[in-house]
């Protein structure tokens, strides 16, 4: 079931953050590249796992060097380029969603080099025009995301920034200070993909990062089964499942969906 969209932006994600504390659960933000493995298909891949009842969603925009990726979004993200999709053929595809009904919160995920050759200010005031809520940009430290936050402050949009295990107390203070929406936590050192175990360093981690904020925590990169969604309560307030979710698919889009009703299943009390 989806959930009426009464707000955009910064204030979408603070609804819907606390929707999932109310329901004492995490919030569930699949990812899923536009373009892969066709337009339209990832249209209904979002469409069905929206169904499910997720909370938001992370929307892929293809880049010919992602590096903060593993194999198999790199893979996704080639056929999606592949196929011909482009910065504006990603905002068009947030537009066609909400105007088929879907309204969980969007955040687009993107990396900086094609962001800024369409133009950051362009982007970010096209993004909200098309019904996104915000923007994760992996490559963007917040040294350097001026030209960004600037512009999604004046329009409402939420600007997230990552941390990881080997960000120092500067880095945490730094990032915690400009993060809006929340921070993702990325789980490890390394590149996305789906992992059999979490980090055995996990608990002390996120508690290190408590400490310095009380930003919702969305925790990304290794997450992919319902076990793992399980052994995450208490300790974060979201959490990012992708490369499991495609490889799923590889297999059918019936078992991609599944997977993500299993996840959506293994949180709720």
């Amino acid at each position: 079931m989806t959930q009426t969209r009464l707000s955009q932006g910064t204030a979408a994600l603070e609804e819907m953050f606390a929707r999932a504390r109310e329901r004492k659960r995490l919030a569930f933000l699949p990812y899923f590249c536009i373009g892969y493995p066709n337009h339209e298909e990832s249209l209904r891949a979002i469409e069905s796992v929206a169904a499910v009842g997720v909370d938001g969603f992370e929307i892929g925009i293809p880049f010919s060097d992602p590096i903060a990726d593993g194999p198999t979004i790199q893979a996704a993200t080639q056929i999606a380029l592949e196929n011909g999709t482009t910065v504006r053929k990603c905002l068009d595809a947030v537009k066609t969603l909400r105007d088929k009904g879907i309204t969980q919160p969007m955040l687009m995920m993107g990396y900086a080099n094609p962001l800024v050759a369409y133009g950051s200010d362009r982007f970010v005031r096209d993004a909200r025009a098309a019904g996104a809520d915000g923007l994760i940009v992996p490559d963007l430290p917040p040294e350097e995301a001026a030209m960004f936050a600037d512009s999604c402050e004046r329009e409402g949009l939420a600007l997230v920034f990552m941390l990881a295990p080997t960000s120092n107390d500067e880095r945490i203070e730094l990032v915690t200070r400009h993060a809006t929406g929340f921070i993702y936590v990325v789980s490890l050192t390394g590149i996305t993909g789906a992992r059999k175990e979490l980090p055995v360093y996990l608990t002390e981690y996120i508690a290190r990062l408590r400490a310095k904020t009380d930003k919702p925590l969305v925790l990304g990169f290794g997450i992919s089964s319902p076990e793992h969604a399980r052994q995450l309560r208490g300790l974060t307030d979201g959490f990012i499942v992708a490369s499991a979710l495609l490889r799923a698919w590889e297999r059918s889009f019936a078992d991609m969906r599944t997977l993500a009703g299993d996840i959506f299943e293994a949180i709720q009390n």
